[in-house]
């Protein structure tokens, strides 16, 4: 799944819900003080419809003990904006999602998924990414949102003229859990006066604000320099946000105007919640491994061709690169067999009424596993495009399928070797994928940043992997007894 950071971004139901804030005249700023207050009976409902479509986008809610204390934090921060003063208002979310991401919508609703918590080094950091993303609700932002280009964008315009519809897009989405919607730079510098603002009122430190953006420059820059090696993904975080290192500096003015001496940070109660969270794909929900994708409950693994990327969703697979887009799912087999269940493809596609027609139906073998295609082309921006279903008959109840968008009059173009990759897993091959999860350690006698970093469970970059997760510049010295995150394989 994609590593790239994906902080502070939201679904573009998001801005439709935005319409239902309470108008009070004002931004809501405190929550000390004044009248108590609850969010609007609209808002409420509108969040409720919201809510079970955003848990399937990112993957769930993640069932981990960390859940409880994220909602914790996140209720009491979140009561400082002002929307309500109760925080049983408020239904902190954490994700079972490997993308780095915030978001809140109207309603009450905050989300936070694990790879970003697993980034945080402190309770403080974690409420500062949470009271900024109720700032930007707080102050209405989603309204005046601009949509900013994804894969899922890229997808559906390869299909714009064949189809009329927005179903391709909404499928890519699914997958690659990359919607995004782009906040200007004053928006994204009043969530953050606020969110620094929530800080301070609740007792943390304000500072904590401008550590987390540190974080988050660090890692963007890691995922830059590891691009096309374990970047999957669209354009970083950094893209869709003013420059990290001014909004570093400018946070730590603004966390020292609020005339708080708080050092309230909570580092140890924080490091002993996350040891042990999920870190980076959900084998349930298949693991990207470089360019092989596998999934040890569908027994299944494929391998992208070189140059081409990988997003891992809950529902499909987003594959990227110059040759052209594809999507990996999959569904039911019907009476129909491949055939049907190709035709119910072209008909998603074509907005779920009737299937768009395509050519006549190839059938061949793929490793043992029988498969067929069929293909079509249509209009894009850039000029015409063959959209290819290439489907596998799985077992008696599933099949799985590819939809591939090349250059017209490519065919599978670049995409050959992926389909032909397809493959089932043995029973070994299946047991022999590991999960990544964080492990909290003690600094001992002997033990340095390299040391430690070597025992990462990553191929390459272990040494800047371990202090981008632990906020280590390159000049900073471990202490016998401090503590720090690893990333380390377990069953």
């Amino acid at each position: 799944m994609t590593k790239m950071i994906r902080w502070w971004l939201a679904l573009p139901m998001a801005a439709a819900l935005a319409g239902c804030m309470e108008e009070d005249g004002g931004v809501a700023s405190g929550g000390s003080g004044g009248a108590p207050r609850s969010i609007s009976a609209s808002d409420k409902q509108q969040g409720s419809q919201a809510h079970p479509q955003l848990l399937a986008e990112f993957g769930g809610l993640y069932s981990g003990s960390q859940a409880g204390y994220v909602t914790t934090v996140g209720r009491k921060i979140a009561v400082e904006s002002g929307l309500s003063n109760s925080q049983g208002d408020f239904t902190i979310s954490l994700l079972n999602s490997p993308v780095n991401n915030a978001f809140a919508i109207p309603g009450g609703y905050v989300y936070v998924t694990r790879q970003l918590l697993a980034l945080m080094n402190d309770e403080a950091e974690l409420a500062s990414v949470l009271g900024h993303e109720v700032g930007h609700v707080a102050a209405r932002h989603s309204a005046r949102r601009q949509s900013a280009s994804t894969i899922t964008q890229v997808l559906a315009a390869g299909l714009g003229a064949l189809t009329g519809s927005s179903e391709l897009g909404q499928l890519a989405g699914y997958g690659a859990q990359l919607y995004t919607l782009k906040f200007s730079r004053d928006q994204e510098y009043q969530a953050d006066d606020l969110g620094i603002r929530y800080l301070a009122s609740a007792g943390y430190d304000p500072q904590a604000a401008a550590s987390m953006l540190a974080s988050l420059n660090a890692q963007s820059s890691l995922d830059a320099r590891l691009s096309g090696a374990e970047s999957r993904s669209v354009p970083s975080w950094a893209s869709t946000h003013p420059n990290t290192a001014d909004r570093v500096a400018r946070a730590r003015q603004r966390a020292t105007a609020t005339g708080s001496t708080s050092t309230l940070r909570n580092r140890d109660a924080f490091l002993n919640a996350v040891n042990g969270v999920l870190y980076d794909d959900d084998p349930k929900q298949g693991i990207v491994d470089g360019r092989s994708f596998r999934h040890p409950d569908l027994r299944l693994g494929f391998t992208v061709p070189q140059g081409f990327t990988m997003a891992n969703g809950a529902q499909a697979v987003s594959i990227t690169g110059s040759g052209g887009q594809a999507q990996f799912s999959g569904g039911k087999l019907g009476s129909g067999g491949l055939s049907g269940h190709i035709d119910s493809v072209f008909t998603a596609l074509g907005g779920g009424q009737t299937a768009i027609p395509h050519g006549e139906l190839r059938t061949t073998t793929v490793n043992g596993i029988e498969a067929a295609y069929s293909s079509t082309t249509a209009n894009s921006n850039g000029g015409q495009v063959d959209v290819t279903v290439f489907a596998y008959h799985w077992d008696a109840s599933n099949a799985y399928h590819f939809v591939l968008i090349t250059q017209a009059g490519s065919g599978l173009g670049p995409f050959s070797s992926l389909v032909n990759s397809m493959t089932r897993l043995t029973t070994e091959q299946a047991n022999a994928i590991q999960s990544r999860r964080i492990t909290v350690v003690t600094v001992g006698p002997g033990d340095t940043a390299t040391s430690l970093a070597n025992r990462m469970a990553y191929a390459d970059n272990k040494l800047e992997r371990f202090r981008v997760l632990n906020a280590l510049d390159a000049n900073a010295t471990l202490r016998v007894g401090q503590k720090v995150k690893l990333v380390v394989l377990t069953r």
